[in-house]
């Protein structure tokens, strides 16, 4: 496999993510580098490990994950786009923001974000090619994606306030309804 063929891999599989950095980057409630720091680790981590854990499991695991791993990313995906988007129609601005750069929130949008990567590991045994190096391209690539996602989802909220919150959390629906649209057809 191609250095030039893993990028484009590593950039394709960036895209989910980069559009949740944005969405996600629009609604931290504190303007810091903290969150930003930390959505890029994760999702770098997940985009990382998921190619390793596919290449791994080779057909066995992979086919039954496969199954119904689409509905798990669409959920995810759903839960924290609705609460966004409930954030966004508070009135309350005083209120305490969620922070879904950490805890729970930060692991399901991982998860949902680098199931594809699960996939593409299982690919690339299949091609038999080693993948230490594509995983560590893919999980380098999705870092600095997410990180230009968050800070231009930052912009974005500075110059239009709670509606891009609102607006990031219809997004976050719309990837998943996208992961959901992609399997069916």
């Amino acid at each position: 496999m191609s250095l030039i063929t893993i990028f484009l891999l590593a950039v394709g599989l960036g895209v989910d993510a980069f559009s949740v950095a944005i969405a996600i980057g629009a609604a931290v409630p504190r303007r810091t580098w903290a969150p930003v720091l930390r959505l890029c680790l994760a999702f770098g981590f997940f985009q990382f490990i998921m190619p390793l854990l596919g290449w791994l499991a080779g057909a066995t695991i992979v086919d039954l994950i496969q199954k119904f791993a689409h509905w798990v990313a669409f959920a995810l995906l759903a839960l924290v786009g609705a609460k966004m988007m409930s954030d966004g129609f508070s009135n309350d601005d005083d209120r305490q923001k969620t922070d879904r750069t950490r805890g729970l929130p930060l692991l399901m949008l991982s998860v949902a974000t680098s199931i594809d990567a699960l996939a593409a590991g299982f690919s690339i045994s299949v091609l038999k090619n080693q993948i230490l190096l594509p995983s560590v391209i893919i999980g380098a690539v999705c870092f600095i994606m997410t990180g230009f996602g968050m800070v231009f989802g930052k912009v974005l909220a500075r110059i239009f306030g709670k509606k891009v919150e609102i607006a990031g959390g219809l997004v976050l629906i719309g990837i998943g309804i996208k992961i959901l649209v992609e399997h069916w057809g």
